[in-house]
């Protein structure tokens, strides 16, 4: 039995249909599955965060690798199917609950030993709720290796761009590039999917630092003016800062750009990271 088929199996046992609410579609390419295992370099030592498994696909692939796999689900009309698949291996734990209010940072410590010393997250995440997952990961300063995750096409172009050299780059960008390297690591046609979704897909891979990129006192206020500069398009990057009140007034704005060697007539796409960071430095005095 191929996946196809062991995928519509499925469905028609349990009676399940993709829940459109919750943006799920169901990986059918065994390539694709295979591909996203190598990529994120599972072995014994890790334990394995599953944010969405569905219909548990990609989770029987990882619990062969992994030292552990918890995998995260909503959807309480797939917990008797991961349940019933996964009730022999003694390396599943499924927990029923919403990845955004999970506390991942007590899940990950309670489960490392002398076997599992590492953490990996990888899933194929619902395209909705993208950003605000990839922001929590981040943000939270998890204990974790590396993110392997599933994402639109186009999300995953902006999310891996370098800032202030790739035209893609938007204000998260630049929050992915002070945590991680990143890199696209798989290309998945919408093909790969029951049903399938109006647009192709990608697989990125994060790599945490072990510290940021640059050293930040304030990062919530960092982060306030990157988004700022961002938060009008097709904008000047002083028109959007003077506009959000970060700078109180234009004069004032030109005379910081001036001190810090940028052109008044700079777009915020055209700045690195260490721009901003000499950008926060004068506006926070």
């Amino acid at each position: 039995m191929n996946l196809i088929q062991e995928t519509k199996f499925i469905m028609d046992k349990y009676g399940i249909k993709a829940n459109k609410n919750l943006g799920q579609n169901f990986l059918i390419n065994e390539e694709i599955v295979n591909g996203i295992v190598e990529k994120a370099t599972i072995s014994k030592n890790d334990l394995v965060i599953e944010i969405g498994p569905g219909l548990g696909t990609l989770t029987s692939r990882l619990l062969e690798r992994a030292g552990k796999v918890i995998a995260v689900e909503l959807d309480k009309n797939v917990l008797t199917i991961l349940n019933d698949r996964f009730k022999l291996y003694q390396n599943f734990e499924l927990i029923h609950q919403d990845i955004l209010k999970t506390d991942l940072k007590e899940l990950i410590q309670s489960n490392f030993n002398h076997e599992i010393t590492s953490c990996k997250v990888v899933a194929n995440l619902p395209y909705y709720i993208t950003t605000p997952i990839i922001m929590k990961l981040l943000e939270e300063k998890l204990d974790l290796k590396s993110i392997t995750v599933m994402v639109q096409k186009e999300v995953a172009q902006r999310l891996t761009a370098v800032p202030g050299k790739d035209k893609e780059a938007g204000a998260i960008s630049y929050s992915i590039y002070y945590y991680s390297d990143a890199e696209i690591v798989l290309s998945v046609p919408k093909t790969c999917f029951i049903p399938s979704p109006d647009v192709d897909s990608s697989v990125i891979n994060l790599m945490l630092l072990k510290q940021p990129r640059v050293q930040i006192e304030n990062e919530a206020f960092f982060f306030r003016i990157i988004r700022s500069a961002f938060s009008q398009k097709r904008k000047t990057l002083i028109n959007s800062l003077v506009n959000t009140k970060i700078i109180s007034s234009k004069q004032e704005a030109e005379s910081i750009l001036s001190n810090i060697g940028l052109d008044p007539r700079i777009r915020p796409e055209e700045l690195s990271l260490q721009d901003f960071v000499s950008l926060y430095t004068k506006i926070k005095k």
